[in-house]
């Protein structure tokens, strides 16, 4: 069987074949170590700090959703922080 290189002599990456691809294994079976190393460092998320937060679906208007998005990433814990802060002055 002749191996075609996937890279050719400028370093630039050949299509893959269906054949390329029945070769390939996962990266925890084709490198374990890699594997580990990689999971150690991206990790998963532990449990979470306290107070804990509670997951539920909520229904909001469209101009609520849009503006919290906006504002970028944290959206949702900017809703919780006012939604606390209601909370607390409506005792």
């Amino acid at each position: 069987m002749n191996k075609k290189p996937l890279i050719d002599k400028d370093g630039e990456v050949r299509e893959l074949t269906a054949e390329d691809l029945k070769k390939f294994k996962p990266i925890s079976e084709a490198n374990p170590a890699l594997y580990a190393k990689i999971k150690k460092s991206v990790g998963e998320r532990g449990s979470q700090k306290s107070p804990t937060k509670i997951p539920i679906s909520i229904r909001v208007s469209p101009e609520v959703a849009d503006y919290f998005r906006a504002k970028g990433k944290g959206w949702q814990g900017r809703i919780d922080n006012i939604l606390k802060d209601y909370v607390a002055h409506h005792k």
